[in-house]
């Protein structure tokens, strides 16, 4: 009877367990993984639906599992660090359980792994596009002439230029992409926001930090670049409206130039067929708060 008991108490503490998974989740990383002998797997697909079955199993079991994007050379290069052998489970154990803490990760809710995949990738291009961002704006130092910390400075300007963007927005779903051309890339964010007709917002606070700082480093390092926005709402046609950045400040793009940029391939300047029910237009009027500041850092 002591026996049963300890083995009922056994799996109700299984449950109060919260675990991680460092996933592989594409072909190279997988084949890169494979010159540990400990690594057992020897095909991809075979090693995603062993991953999913045990997802599924802990989630019958009422576990809370995480989802964490497993990269071999961050996994070498921390064996490396911490004096590791990287061909022993107990090394990736320990690499997984730093990046529950540090790395790009999604909790566990029954999605099939084609769907949880893409968005833990999106999740670590989001994070490192942030990272990256952040890092240069602390760079740049103080402004010659009036001695304010830049990145400071054009944070509070990106940040101040969203919520005029929103708040000037109708009603409705609203995704807003913004790019900044630098050196070596072009940084891209991705925001979405759902604004219903009391006028209350509601925002992922990661996406709006990511966003906003990747605004501010093209305000604060005059780069070019450009904010697009488009606005889904029941009942009415999308509509898509942008900016370039200009100095501190938004410049209006026409009409022309957003029906433009929407229908002109990206990679081969072919003209692509526009969408029907989508209106190309104007942005509303920011008022004083969109304009370049006669100061430029």
């Amino acid at each position: 009877m002591a026996h049963t008991d300890h083995q009922t108490m056994r799996r109700v503490l299984r449950r109060e367990i919260a675990g991680t998974i460092g996933l592989l989740t594409d072909e190279h990383d997988f084949r890169a993984m494979r010159r540990y002998r400990s690594f057992t797997f020897d095909d991809h697909a075979t090693y995603l639906k062993q991953v999913e079955d045990l997802l599924r199993t802990r989630a019958s079991q009422g576990s809370h599992t995480t989802v964490a994007l497993f990269d071999p050379q961050e996994y070498a290069e921390f064996c490396e660090e911490t004096g590791l052998n990287p061909d022993i489970p107990s090394s990736r154990t320990r690499f997984t359980a730093e990046l529950a803490n540090t790395g790009p990760t999604l909790p566990y809710e029954g999605q099939p792994l084609t769907d949880l995949v893409p968005a833990l990738v999106d999740e670590a291009v989001r994070q490192a596009t942030w990272e990256y961002a952040t890092t240069l704006l602390a760079r740049l130092g103080a402004c010659g002439s009036c001695g304010e910390d830049i990145g400071r400075a054009a944070f509070t300007r990106a940040s101040d230029l969203l919520l005029r963007i929103l708040d000037t927005a109708l009603p409705g779903e609203h995704h807003l992409v913004c790019s900044v051309t630098g050196t070596p890339e072009t940084l891209v964010s991705v925001l979405h926001s759902d604004e219903n007709t009391e006028g209350a917002v509601q925002l992922d606070e990661a996406e709006a930090l990511e966003f906003t700082t990747v605004l501010a480093l093209g305000i604060a390092t005059q780069s070019p670049g450009g904010l697009v926005m488009r606005t889904s709402a029941p009942g009415t046609i999308d509509r898509i409206y942008g900016w370039r950045l200009r100095g501190d400040g938004l410049e209006p793009l026409t009409a022309g130039e957003v029906f433009d940029a929407y229908c002109t391939d990206i990679d081969s300047g072919d003209l692509i067929s526009p969408e029907s029910g989508v209106d190309y237009c104007v942005p509303p009027d920011l008022g004083p708060e969109g304009q370049t500041s006669r100061h430029s850092h």
